[in-house]
């Protein structure tokens, strides 16, 4: 079975940090590209980040370039989002997923075969 498994989300002060993590099972990431998206309530899914199976090649939307870096690990399956100087539109829900090819519309979330459940980032004073 295909899973992916966020973690590290939760409350942290404007201009703090987190990292979250994504964890694969039932499937290796090495020949995935993953990519980090993120809900607000009453929002569209948005796509924040994507890093390529070899971890060569990376995107990040406007909203999160230069505070947040993507990164993977695919000895341990697992791929990274550190998030520095948070701000409160920061606040969503945070998702992984995952896809076999490596190409344009990486912030589309319909090219994604596979994803987590997401985990709460809350940014609040």
């Amino acid at each position: 079975q295909l899973q992916l498994v966020e973690s590290g989300g939760g409350l942290v002060q404007p201009g703090g940090s987190l990292r979250l993590s994504c964890a694969a099972s039932g499937f290796t990431l090495d020949s995935y590209s993953i990519g980090w998206f993120r809900q607000a309530p009453g929002k569209e899914r948005e796509g924040i980040s994507s890093i390529s199976s070899s971890g060569r090649s990376t995107n990040y939307a406007d909203s999160v370039k230069g505070r947040f870096t993507i990164s993977r690990d695919n000895a341990k399956n697992t791929v990274y989002l550190q998030m520095n100087d948070l701000k409160s539109e920061d606040t969503a829900v945070y998702y992984c997923a995952a896809r076999r090819l490596w190409g344009t519309a990486w912030s589309a979330a319909g090219v994604y075969d596979h994803w987590g459940q997401g985990t709460q980032v809350t940014v609040s004073s």
